[in-house]
């Protein structure tokens, strides 16, 4: 076979081999399943159906002896609605007149295997309630009107800039937020910021809060504890209405453990969706593992992504634990520094083939789908089209950034940074593959490791963040907070991501409600009034966020390519032209330089767009905003300019 991705990369020509494999057991899949989307649509048939003239509800539970059907609509009798088995493992009931269940009946799957009955939430069960009372978890018909969308026609933007976000911790007060309050007090503030996607985790549906929606039990239910699916639908229609595209962060690389509320041993067994043994039991985080080798576990999970695809009208998907999912160690201390990490026995190739598979689904079902892999290991080829040898995905998380950050932070004195490492780091890329770049991710403001802001500043966020107060280290946390997301928005990937309530440097830590912290919710929120408070700084690194997106959507910069102008380690100063603008940081944490000389691509004259230091952004007002005309020292056209320390200035060639 021809695979274009070797001459994108010669140093891939010794794992020919490897690819021909990838792509032959991809054709040899698509031969097997047909129609992928006809294939995928399990959701279709497998649950509960109202028709005409009754209900039908559907299992797969091959190793099963029987199945019944108990709930409140016959008063929990366990064995008054026996399903009929059918052929390869599948389960049948009918229930006459469209009566015979109600929206909000509470209902069960008795499950029978060798002589054992075992109490299971139905695998494709859409609404999951637990009582707030008893803390146990039941499946609920959902029976409401179809959804009335607006959205037709939307399409994402094309330059993304990601909003990653919780619906739970999304409000101020000590509580979990709902998709309502999300819609009403949350999208409006992500306009105005200027994102232009969000990525919400925790929507499939999880019993246990802290598991930040990592622990998913029912794969087609969106989380009740937000509110009732048609709340979610109306949040996504509103989103699109404001030209906000939303991102579903998927789990399909590991399940939660629980039997009685998941799809674990639910006909009996445990290797009906995962590996049997220990292969199905994923050492660092205690979950399940499936088998991604079985058609009906790709059968499942292609049709949970067709679901949500059609009956949210998510725009795409941010796929979780990708590198779990693409060897058989998990990428678990593993230091991919060369390629042959990538093409050995551990590559779980049945896991790479199902990608292939759920990338194409996604792109027949919706050609504008956003697809992005969240992968430590940066395999070869996952950002490239299958055509070319590829897995197919859009975008890898580009998840060395933040690594780096916080690294340097906590190990490296700033005026000792390695300038030139920090270049190198944010704009090495595989070749034709796109990742999007970001300063820091929800895995940053969790409770074991911090913001950017809460690192550089600590406790002196707690009394001195008001206006009227001074402190040397809240004025290098808010110089250094805007210069590290400047330089990682403008060259970090052909995206942009953030979390929420970063952009204005939230302070303290992310920690949900639990037994250690007296099931408090007071660090389970974001605190929006520190940014709405004109008294306090805040508001600061939120003005800059706001300015730095809008000027990188004016000029369409996020991807395009990047040219490095200079470089004094010693001096702390480096410069790079995108488009036609230049930037310029001094990251030196005293020295200020008069009539430093940056060269320019071409000659002329050069206006200051922007500057860090403004004091609309909390800085001193030391940069103004003049026009620049070059000079020329050896031969290269450049402008002298003023830089201040811990100071980033952005100009734009004056046509």
């Amino acid at each position: 076979m021809k695979h274009k991705i070797l001459k994108y990369d010669p140093y891939l020509s010794p794992y020919r081999e490897d690819f021909d494999l990838r792509m032959s057991r991809y054709q040899d899949a698509l031969a097997r399943l047909g129609d992928l989307q006809e294939f995928a649509n399990g959701h279709q048939y497998f649950g509960f159906h109202k028709t005409e003239s009754g209900w039908y509800y559907r299992e797969w539970a091959p190793e099963a002896d029987k199945l019944y059907l108990t709930g409140d609509f016959c008063n929990w009798n366990r064995y008054a609605y026996p399903l009929q088995k059918k052929e390869n493992g599948v389960f049948e009931l009918f229930l006459p007149g469209q009566d015979s269940l109600r929206d909000g009946a509470e209902v069960m799957c008795i499950v029978v295997n060798n002589g054992q009955e075992l109490e299971r939430i139905p695998l494709y069960a859409n609404y999951v309630v637990q009582n707030p009372e008893t803390g146990v978890w039941n499946a609920r018909i959902y029976d409401a009107p179809p959804f009335a969308w607006t959205d037709a026609g939307f399409k994402p933007q094309k330059k993304l800039f990601i909003y990653e976000c919780h619906i739970g911790m999304a409000q101020e007060e000590g509580k979990v937020g709902s998709y309502e309050e999300f819609r009403v007090n949350i999208l409006p503030r992500i306009k105005k910021l200027g994102y232009n996607t969000i990525q919400i985790m925790a929507i499939m549906e999880h019993p246990y809060y802290a598991s930040f929606g990592y622990q998913v039990t029912n794969f087609f239910a969106t989380s009740s504890r937000f509110g009732r699916p048609e709340e979610l639908k109306k949040l996504i229609d509103t989103a699109h209405k404001m030209g906000i595209a939303v991102l579903l962060d998927v789990v399909h690389s590991h399940a939660c453990l629980n039997t009685r509320e998941g799809i674990n041993e639910f006909d009996g067994t445990d290797y009906q969706f995962f590996h049997a043994g220990d292969r199905g039991n994923h050492p660092a985080w205690n979950t399940k593992c499936f088998n991604y080798g079985k058609d009906e576990v790709i059968h499942f999970l292609l049709s949970n992504l067709k679901y949500y695809l059609t009956e949210f009208h998510f725009d795409g998907f941010r796929f979780d634990g990708v590198t779990s999912m693409l060897y058989h160690d998990h990428g678990l201390g593993v230091a991919f520094t060369d390629y042959s990490k990538y093409f050995s026995m551990n590559t779980d190739v049945e896991a790479v083939t199902y990608l292939q598979l759920a990338t194409t689904l996604c792109r027949q079902v919706n050609p504008n789908a956003i697809l992005i892999a969240e992968d430590m290991s940066a395999l070869p080829g996952l950002c490239v089209p299958i055509a070319d040898g590829g897995v197919g995905f859009d975008y890898r998380l580009a998840m060395g950034q933040p690594d780096m950050w916080i690294r340097l932070l906590k190990e490296v004195p700033d005026e000792h940074w390695d300038l030139h490492h920090i270049y190198y780091e944010l704009t090495c890329r595989r070749p034709k593959e796109k990742v999007i770049g970001y300063c820091e991710s929800h895995d940053q403001a969790l409770v074991g490791d911090k913001t950017l802001m809460f690192r550089l500043c600590d406790q002196e966020m707690y009394w001195s963040m008001a206006k009227d107060r001074e402190s040397l280290v809240i004025d290098r946390g808010l110089a250094l907070h805007k210069l590290l997301r400047l330089i990682t928005m403008t060259l970090g990937g052909d995206g942009y991501l953030t979390f929420m309530g970063n952009e204005f440097g939230h302070p303290e830590w992310i920690d949900f409600p639990r037994e250690g912290n007296g099931w408090s919710y007071h660090y389970c929120r974001r605190q929006w009034h520190l940014a709405d408070d004109k008294r306090l700084k805040y508001h600061y690194l939120r003005d800059f966020e706001q300015a730095a997106v809008k000027l990188c959507k004016q000029t369409r910069l996020l991807g395009s390519p990047d040219r490095q102008l200079a470089v004094d380690n010693s001096k702390k100063v480096l410069a790079y032209g995108k488009k036609d603008l230049i930037f310029v940081f001094n990251f030196h944490p005293e020295n200020a330089y008069e009539g430093s000389f940056i060269p320019v691509p071409q000659p002329g004259d050069y206006r200051v767009v922007m500057s860090t230091d403004d004091f609309c952004f909390g800085g001193f007002g030391r940069v103004y905003h003049q026009v620049y005309t070059t000079t020329e020292q050896n031969g290269q056209a450049g402008i002298l300019l003023y830089l201040p320390p811990r100071t980033a200035i952005v100009l734009k060639q004056v046509k």
